[in-house]
């Protein structure tokens, strides 16, 4: 029971911690003084959730309110790690990583989602249309609904996908 709340502790200690560091880290972020809402508020608000969410598992922590193991679960204990899907995705995010400077954004996050997908299963020609759409879509809301700009890469000058 003991080892089970300086879990508890520890989890939400770290939430929380995460959450300050977050909320710190947010104010070196440049960005111009005017009433748009700028690339400051997705941090701010992530922050804030992880260090109230942080907090409050504490607080349930001292009140007594300990997380129950599930019991339902259909997870077969037995079954060892598969490595070799876990090194695909750290590849493929070390792709995307190396990716974004060289073509840009919507490709390399497009090798993100599709490789990750794949990886995991998905069909590959189901996998990749729906990866480029989701690039694209993120590229568009960061370029005009947020105001930021993702690196375009290769399409520098298209007009809705270059911030």
């Amino acid at each position: 029971m003991i080892a089970e709340k300086v879990e508890e502790y520890v989890f939400g200690g770290l939430v929380a911690a995460i959450g300050v560091f977050t909320l710190v880290d947010a104010t070196t972020i440049a960005a111009r003084d005017d009433n748009a809402v700028g690339p400051r508020a997705f941090p701010y608000a992530v922050g804030a959730l992880l260090l109230v969410t942080g907090v409050l598992t504490i607080i349930a922590t001292v009140r007594g309110k300990l997380g129950e193991a599930e019991e339902g679960e259909d997870v077969d204990a037995g079954v060892r790690t598969d490595w070799i899907t876990v090194a695909k995705l750290v590849a493929v995010l070390i792709a995307h990583l190396v990716l974004i400077d060289l073509v840009g954004w919507p490709v390399a996050a497009a090798v993100l989602f599709f490789g990750a997908a794949w990886t995991l299963g998905a069909v590959w020609w189901r996998a990749l249309p729906i990866a480029v759409v989701l690039a694209l879509i993120v590229q568009v809301v960061f370029a005009y609904g947020l105001g930021l700009s993702l690196p375009a890469g290769i399409f520098e000058g298209v007009p809705f996908l270059d911030g």
